[in-house]
């Protein structure tokens, strides 16, 4: 298979004229291709064909090789998504109960990690005939996992097999820590007013003597 080949830029840009669109995304009209090439070598960066199908063309000046690095992190960071998938247990009507829990375990994993689940209780020869303890066991399955897994199909029988499916239930979102209240400002208390001495009224024999 060939490489992809990526959008015609500078010399590689035959057709005149183009409409041209700055480096800030400002609308810069219909010009020759020639001046839109002397624009671009300025601003020191590429002039590359963003819309070929447009008459004319619509050309852009940007900086390609960031483009290039910006959208590869884009398409790694899509890649990266985890598929949902299908997993399944199966037990049996006479599954002791320590097997039961293992079972659990693993089917509490696969919810955790976005996957659904489908429980199977597989009925042997004479085990038909023991349903009620085959619909005991899925039950109680389904009542260990309600915390992680949604019953998204109720359990049916088909055939020799009884089966329910679970869909992960998503974690609640965080809720935001709130800042505590500021602390209301302590009433200061009254400054105390001065004291005042009492003046000593003077006696008419302690004026001074005037001579």
């Amino acid at each position: 298979m060939p490489p992809e080949r990526g959008p015609r830029m500078n010399e590689q840009i035959r057709i005149t004229p183009v409409r041209l669109v700055g480096p800030e995304g400002e609308q810069l009209g219909i010009v020759p291709t020639a001046q839109a090439l002397e624009k671009a070598r300025e601003a020191g960066l590429d002039l590359v064909e963003v819309a070929a199908d447009e008459r004319p063309p619509v050309c852009k000046i940007l900086d390609y090789g960031k483009m290039r690095f910006t959208n590869s992190q884009k398409n790694n960071k899509a890649t990266k998504v985890r598929q949902q998938k299908l997993k399944e247990i199966r037990v049996r009507p006479k599954t002791g109960d320590h097997d039961v829990e293992t079972k659990v375990a693993h089917a509490r994993k696969f919810l955790e990690h976005n996957d659904k689940v489908q429980v199977t209780v597989i009925f042997r020869g004479r085990e038909m005939q023991h349903q009620a303890e085959g619909r005991r066991v899925l039950d109680m399955v389904l009542e260990k996992l309600a915390a992680v897994g949604k019953v998204e199909r109720p359990p049916a029988l088909d055939g020799k097999r009884m089966t329910a499916l679970l869909m992960p239930i998503k974690p609640p979102a965080k809720p935001t820590k709130s800042k505590p209240a500021a602390k209301p400002a302590e009433a200061k208390p009254a400054a105390k007013p001065a004291e005042t001495k009492p003046v000593e009224a003077k006696s008419a024999g302690d004026a001074a003597p005037t001579e």
